[in-house]
């Protein structure tokens, strides 16, 4: 049996994804990148667990959330380049 589908949105791209998977995950299938340091290094999740922070996303208009932590749910926004 397959997993449910839903759509979200990530930077304006609607993307259809197994339910139950990480934002973090949804972004890499999309292939985005995730966002730019201060000095302008890109970012990307580094631990998986939420320990590294490095995969900061905004998610329904709150910033700071991490893409590894947060399981997608329909009609979620999501915008990598804050």
């Amino acid at each position: 049996m397959s997993a449910a589908r839903l759509t979200i949105d990530i930077n304006g791209h609607a993307l259809e994804v197994a339910e139950g998977i990480s934002v973090a995950a949804a972004i890499a299938i999309l292939g985005l990148p995730f966002r730019r340091s201060v000095g302008g290094q890109w970012r990307a999740p580094l631990c998986g667990m939420g320990v590294c922070f490095e995969c900061r996303v905004r998610i329904d208009g709150l910033a700071q959330q991490r893409a590894c932590m947060t399981i997608v749910r329909a009609g979620m926004q999501v915008c990598t380049d804050d």
